[in-house]
């Protein structure tokens, strides 16, 4: 399980640890924009709360997250990113993966400082053609609001504008930050230094990984 706030990379070093240790990548983003693209009722339900920056409703992010974990392909476990946010998911997500017979062997939590983040977020576009990402501090374009590769037009998320991040990294502190004391508690936590390269802060993953696993007696890094 990886945590940490809006920003903090969680989605590419999910997809790296997934790669790494040959299981599926499980994103609560991807699901909840899955559910708003096929307009599924919970994606109805659920969008009014990520246009305004807001935490979906728990009742609406588990009953998401446990379809998504019912489907073939994480039988043999998954990297979770982005859920559980709240005590409250994480332990709906203990009472489902007991059923499975399975249990959270890792928590890694990514740590940014919110300066950080609100840069790095509220910098962001991407093109309206193929989805080619820019920021305009790190990786701007070459034509001021012009994708370099399809010349489509760019356009911000409305959760990637700068009141809204900053209202995504306030709701994160206060509601989700309290997790990070139920899985410190609960002796799974470990912290990542976010503000490393990718690399790097993948590297730290891993190894915090392959530890928790020689502790359960099971290595699979691919």
């Amino acid at each position: 399980m990886l945590l940490g706030p809006p920003g903090a990379g969680k989605g590419t070093q999910a997809a790296i640890a997934a790669k790494n240790l040959g299981l599926e990548h499980i994103s609560s983003g991807n699901i909840f924009r899955e559910n708003l693209d096929n307009q599924t009722e919970l994606g109805r339900q659920a969008k009014e709360y990520i246009e305004k920056g807001q935490l979906v409703p728990d009742d609406l992010t588990i009953a998401m997250i446990e379809d998504r974990l019912d489907h073939p392909d994480c039988n043999n476990g998954v990297v979770l990113d982005g859920f559980p946010r709240t005590i409250n998911q994480a332990q709906a997500l203990e009472k489902m993966l007991e059923r499975k017979g399975s249990r959270i062997e890792c928590v890694s939590l990514i740590d940014v400082p919110s300066e950080i983040l609100i840069e790095r977020l509220s910098g962001r576009w991407i093109c309206e053609k193929e989805g080619h990402v820019y920021h305009l501090t790190s990786n701007p374009p070459k034509i001021s609001g012009v994708c370099d590769f399809d010349g489509s037009l760019l356009y911000q998320r409305s959760d990637d504008k700068r009141e809204t991040v900053e209202n995504r990294i306030r709701v994160y502190t206060d509601q989700t930050a309290p997790l990070i004391d139920y899985y410190r508690q609960a002796g799974l936590l470990h912290e990542i230094d976010g503000t490393r390269k990718i690399d790097q802060v993948s590297g730290q993953i891993l190894k915090v990984v392959q530890e928790c696993q020689q502790e359960t007696g099971r290595i699979d890094l691919r």
